[in-house]
C-alpha cells in the first residue's frame, strides 16, 4: 500500500488502535503493574532518573497513567495527555482509587498545549514509535521544558517487522510510522541529538522484574537535557 495518508489519517488508526485496546491494555506484564515487586522496582528506577527533589512534569501519550502514577506516588507535580480518551478514563479512575492528584488531559504528544518552558522534566514509554512526525514532537518537548529542563524516554528496540502480523490500523500505516521498524538506542540518541537534545545518557532496563517477564531485545531509558543559554553561546576567544 502506497504511503499516501496525511499525518491527521495516521493519528486516527493510532488513536482508533488504542481506544479498542484500552479495556485490556494493563493485563499484559510488561503494560500494567501485577507484582509488589514490579511496582517497587519501577519506584526505584523513575525515583532515580527524576531525583529527589518535587518536580513539574508532564508524560506525553500517557496511555492509562502508568508512569504519572508512579512518579505522583514519588511526590512529583505531573500532568499526562493523550489523544485516546479511553485510556485516559482509566488513568483518571486509577489515580482516583489510589488517592493521587494527577491532570490527565487530552492531548497530542506532538504537540503538548502548554506555555514555554513549564515543565522540569517531560517523560514517555513505548510513545515515540507511534508518531507520525517525531523531530515535530521532540521540538515541542524542547518548548514546554524550562531552560536546563530533562526529557526521559523509555523504550526498547523491538518494532513491527514487514509481513509481521499486526493490528489492522497498523498495518496501514507502519511504513510512515518512522520508529515502527527500528528503536535501537543508537538510533534513537542520534535522532535526539540532531533535535538539539543535550548531555544524552542511555540506562539500560534490563531486569526482568521490570517487565513481568524475561527480556526480548534491547529496553532501556535515555537521559537528555534542552539546552540552557549558555550553553548555546559561542566560545570567547582568550
Amino acid at each position: 500500500m502506497a504511503n499516501t495518508m496525511t499525518n491527521a489519517e495516521v493519528k486516527r488508526l493510532v488513536i482508533q488502535h488504542w481506544e479498542r485496546r484500552a479495556a485490556d491494555f494493563d493485563e499484559r506484564p510488561n503494560h500494567g503493574l501485577h507484582s509488589d515487586a514490579q511496582h517497587q522496582a519501577w519506584r526505584e528506577v523513575l525515583g532515580r532518573l527524576a531525583g529527589p527533589d518535587p518536580l513539574r512534569m508532564l508524560d506525553v501519550g500517557c496511555g492509562t497513567g502508568f508512569l504519572a502514577l508512579l512518579l505522583a506516588e514519588l511526590g512529583h507535580q505531573v500532568d499526562g495527555i493523550d489523544l485516546a480518551t479511553e485510556m485516559l478514563e482509566r488513568a483518571r479512575a486509577k489515580a482516583a482509587a489510589a488517592g493521587l492528584t494527577v491532570y490527565f488531559q487530552t492531548g497530542d504528544a506532538e504537540a503538548p498545549d502548554a506555555p514555554d518552558g513549564t515543565y522540569d522534566l517531560v517523560v514517555e514509554r513505548h510513545v515515540i514509535w507511534t508518531l507520525p512526525d517525531p523531530p515535530r514532537a521532540v521540538r515541542s518537548w524542547l518548548r514546554v521544558l524550562r531552560p536546563g529542563g530533562r526529557m526521559v524516554l523509555i523504550e526498547g528496540s523491538g518494532g513491527i517487522r514487514q509481513g509481521q502480523e499486526m493490528p489492522a490500523e497498523y498495518a496501514e500505516i507502519y511504513g510512515q510510522l518512522p520508529f515502527s521498524t527500528d528503536r535501537s538506542s543508537e538510533r534513537l540518541t542520534a535522532f535526539l541529538q540532531d533535535q538539539g537534545v543535550v548531555d544524552l545518557v542511555v540506562e539500560p532496563l534490563m531486569d526482568p522484574v521490570l517487565w513481568g517477564s524475561a527480556n526480548t531485545g534491547q529496553r532501556y531509558a535515555i537521559i537528555g537535557r534542552k539546552p540552557r543559554y549558555r550553553d548555546a553561546l559561542p566560545m570567547r576567544s582568550a
